[in-house]
């Protein structure tokens, strides 16, 4: 599964206040990738892993790949993938910071 397949298989309801969420909902694929998010446990945690962000449009197209012996939801899934991709939590400020520079796709295209 993709992570925009996660997003769209999720209660959108539950999510409605999360920014990041509301954006990577709305944003159009970009180019196909065959780069893979990746989420196991360690140490009792919920590690993902490959969730750095060159713009929403590349991160949505990326597969997840959970480990097996890893039994989550897929709302655990993509909270446990939301929270990596906001560095455990945004402020305000950061937020808005985050979300301009990567909806910029000329900027994604010029770092690509």
């Amino acid at each position: 599964m993709t992570l925009r397949e996660l997003i769209l298989s999720v209660d959108a309801d539950r999510y409605a206040d999360n920014l990041l969420y509301q954006e990577l909902l709305k944003v159009k694929p970009e180019y196909g990738s065959n780069r893979r998010i990746e989420v196991k446990m360690l140490n009792g945690n919920i590690v993902v892993t490959n969730a750095h962000v060159g713009s929403l449009g590349d991160i949505i197209t990326y597969r997840i790949v959970v480990a097996t012996e890893l039994k989550i939801s897929n709302s655990q899934l993509l909270d446990a993938i939301l929270k990596e991709m906001s560095s455990d939590g945004f402020t305000d400020v950061e937020e808005t910071n985050f979300l301009t520079e990567m909806t910029n796709l000329q900027k994604a295209k010029i770092v690509r």
